[in-house]
């Protein structure tokens, strides 16, 4: 009775893995996966460009440009500077180079 038992079962094992690999449990490739990008010129975002100073960072920078407060979050300004620099994050930024920096007005 084990000897039928483990033949039904190993017979089972083998039926599973033939259909498993031909035709599949899951729907590979019906679906297409469409990524969105945006460039910065096509979002409208304004910004301005600098060469960065020793010592400088995007939110002073951002902050010197409009002599006061930043009226927008931290993250807004780190997701807007990454997106003009094509992924450039702002603790990557090396004094010397030129960035872009987003511009926002006092009433944003």
């Amino acid at each position: 009775m084990r000897r039928i038992a483990g033949i039904l079962l190993s017979v089972l094992v083998i039926y599973v893995i033939y259909y498993d690999l031909n035709h599949g449990t899951l729907r590979a490739g019906t679906e297409q996966v469409l990524e969105a990008s945006t460039k910065p010129e096509e979002m409208g975002l304004p910004y301005f460009e600098k060469k960065v100073s020793p010592g400088e960072t995007v939110l002073s920078i951002v902050e010197m440009n409009l002599d006061g407060p930043i009226p927008v979050s931290i993250e807004d300004v780190v997701s807007d500077f990454s997106v003009l620099n094509k992924g450039t994050k702002p603790q990557e930024i090396k004094s010397g180079q030129t960035y872009k920096f987003p511009e926002y007005n006092q009433n944003n």
